[in-house]
């Protein structure tokens, strides 16, 4: 049996790296933008995995249901931030349109309506039930219809960000990591782990990463 357990809090290790990684990016570069709030994205990523391999040392009870509503709440609130982190690099990597105050404008409506819609939706009507599989236990919603809208509607602007940097910064990373994301998410793939899709979704974050650092403007040192 396969205790994803381990594997799920190996998980959450390796994107408390990358949350570290992360702030020393921000730190160094000269112009920070929207697309940091990819932290906020990868601090809930530390969370959701962190509480799902944590889930059998607690056990079944008010407490961890409690845990795992955050996750839900945490999914919804922050996931959504991954279209203005895709609008932020599409404009620096030089796109003329993302220049433009109505494509801001666009950026922050669609985020703000994947928000709502996800809350609406999916989180306030949740109803939990505990499952155990492959050797972690968490609380999973009683019904259950496959990817939620939002995480595919998330995956158009994260698309033609990969395309765009693709194109004008000669990276394929976040075009590639968000086609392994979208087919991860689509194909059910015959391994004995529940841990599957989450590695997709790291090796999406990972690209998301590389990609900011290709495209930090670093400061120069000073030694005056």
């Amino acid at each position: 049996m396969t205790l994803d357990s381990v594997l799920y809090l190996g998980l959450a290790v390796v994107y408390a790296a990358l949350l570290l990684y992360g702030c020393v990016l921000m730190k160094r570069d000269s112009s920070p933008g929207l697309r940091y709030l990819l932290l906020i994205v990868t601090a809930g990523l530390v969370w959701d995995n962190g509480v799902i391999g944590i889930g059998k040392y607690i056990g079944e009870g008010d407490l961890l249901q409690g845990l795992n509503v955050t996750r839900f709440w945490v999914h919804a609130l922050a996931t959504p931030l991954l279209v203005l982190v895709s609008f932020d690099l599409i404009r620096k990597a030089g796109s003329p349109w993302a220049n433009k105050r109505a494509a801001a404008w666009g950026a922050w409506i669609l985020t703000a309506a994947l928000i709502v819609l996800e809350v609406l939706t999916e989180t306030l009507p949740l109803k939990l039930q505990p499952s155990m599989e492959y050797g972690a236990l968490r609380y999973v919603p009683t019904e259950s219809g496959g990817p939620p809208l939002m995480v595919i509607l998330i995956l158009i602007p994260l698309l033609m960000a990969g395309v765009i940097v693709w194109r004008r910064k000669r990276t394929p990373l976040l075009f590639i990591g968000t086609v392994l994301m979208a087919a991860g998410s689509a194909i059910s793939i015959p391994i004995e782990s529940s841990a599957a899709t989450n590695v997709f979704e790291l090796l999406l974050l990972l690209s998301l990463w590389l990609t900011v650092r290709k495209l930090a403007s670093y400061r120069t040192l000073s030694f005056r």
